[in-house]
């Protein structure tokens, strides 16, 4: 077995592990990136593309931001529709006044990549890590044995990272299924749409002038191949109620998958020279656009903590990392848990469905006229 040795080994070329690297090599800190995919693959996997303000000047103050500057697009808007009336929130005159920036997360992934490289730092894509120890600050893929002085575990729900970081592991199914949908069409509508209907959830939000994704709340356990492209744009007609408030613009889908709710917090992020961050670290529903946005804030944290340590010796900021991230991370976990319950409500016509459908609507008519509520929706929409 052949043996590496670095100062930082990050595993996983997500945003999180390549804004991590892209800082660390700033400060002249070697650093390793380890990926089990292939470059072609991480730079076009399609997933987040709502930028919230903080993650923006992560990116613009440490030279991340060339892409985004040129291509993203800004959104401070939102439309909700139901039965009774389409009203629209612009959540960026309101709160905090700040705005997301659309730019799809194969872009960003695809330009730090290149900013990385640029910097001197390495990546070794098809590589699979089996071993992860922060105890000896070892890791072990294919047929190497890494040594470094920390570690970062940035690869994701499934690594292998976060199995070795012994913790209090809070879960929850939220029981709610979304068909996410990539149409290669242009947007429909200049807002972010929320439609809720009786027949469940549909959402709208742009991604390029050329391509928009879409939700639709399924059914658990769905087959995404039983929804063909008329299936999908037939039922986004009904939900988005297109009839009253304008037509689609319709294209091939090029993308159906589906996701199942689902929210974990571990307690801790940290063990010994372990550090996780971004879904490693915690997992949140995709329903108030939280999860990238958690990478970089976590990212940016990791990252001026081990600046700290490799150049003062100094661990007081790595030893309270958890303690740093976890305060953000669970009121992101409040606020998506606030959005589903906006956008869902249970299915029938017993008693408790009708009553928390009837909580629903208050809930959205409240945020209709309610100058308190829709400062604190602008905040924490977007704040993270």
């Amino acid at each position: 077995m052949g043996k590496i040795d670095a100062d930082v080994v990050i595993v996983g070329a997500g945003p999180a592990g390549l804004v991590l690297g892209n800082l660390l090599r700033a400060a002249g800190i070697d650093c390793l990136i380890l990926e089990r995919q292939s470059r072609e693959h991480v730079e076009n996997r399609a997933r987040a593309g709502f930028l919230a303000a903080n993650s923006v000047r992560v990116l613009t103050e440490n030279g991340l931001a060339a892409g985004l500057m040129e291509k993203g697009a800004r959104h401070d808007t939102c439309a909700f529709r139901n039965e009774q009336a389409e009203f629209e929130l612009k959540y960026g005159e309101l709160g905090n006044g700040e705005v997301h920036t659309v730019y799809p997360q194969q872009f960003l992934v695809t330009d730090l990549i290149a900013e990385f490289l640029a910097r001197g730092g390495e990546i070794r894509f098809g590589t699979e890590v089996s071993s992860v120890s922060g105890m000896d600050a070892t890791v072990i893929a294919d047929d190497l044995l890494l040594r470094a002085k920390y570690i970062a575990g940035c690869d994701g729900r499934r690594g292998v990272s976060l199995r070795s970081v012994p913790a209090r592991v809070f879960r929850r199914d939220h029981d709610i299924s979304w068909l996410a949908i990539l149409a290669e069409a242009p947007p429909s509508m200049s807002a972010i749409g929320y439609a809720i209907h009786e027949r469940g959830f549909a959402g709208h939000m742009a991604r390029t002038p050329t391509v928009t994704r879409y939700y639709l709340e399924v059914p658990r356990g769905e087959d995404p191949e039983d929804w063909g492209d008329d299936r999908i744009w037939d039922e986004l007609h009904v939900r988005m109620r297109s009839d009253r408030y304008g037509e689609l613009k319709r294209g091939a889908i090029i993308e159906r998958r589906i996701v199942d709710m689902a929210s974990r917090v571990m307690d801790t992020i940290q063990r010994g020279n372990l550090f996780l961050a971004g879904d490693a670290a915690s997992l949140i529903s995709p329903a108030a656009a939280k999860g990238a946005n958690l990478a970089l804030m976590e990212a940016e944290i990791l990252a001026h903590a081990l600046i700290q340590a490799h150049t003062e010796s100094d661990t007081t900021a790595l030893d309270r990392y958890s303690a740093d991230c976890l305060p953000r991370i669970w009121r992101a976990q409040e606020f998506s848990l606030w959005m589903i319950n906006l956008l869902h409500g249970p299915a029938g016509y017993d008693d408790e469905a009708v009553f928390q459908r009837a909580l629903r609507d208050a809930r959205l008519e409240s945020l209709r006229v309610s100058r308190a509520h829709q400062d604190f929706f602008a905040e924490n929409y977007v704040g993270i």
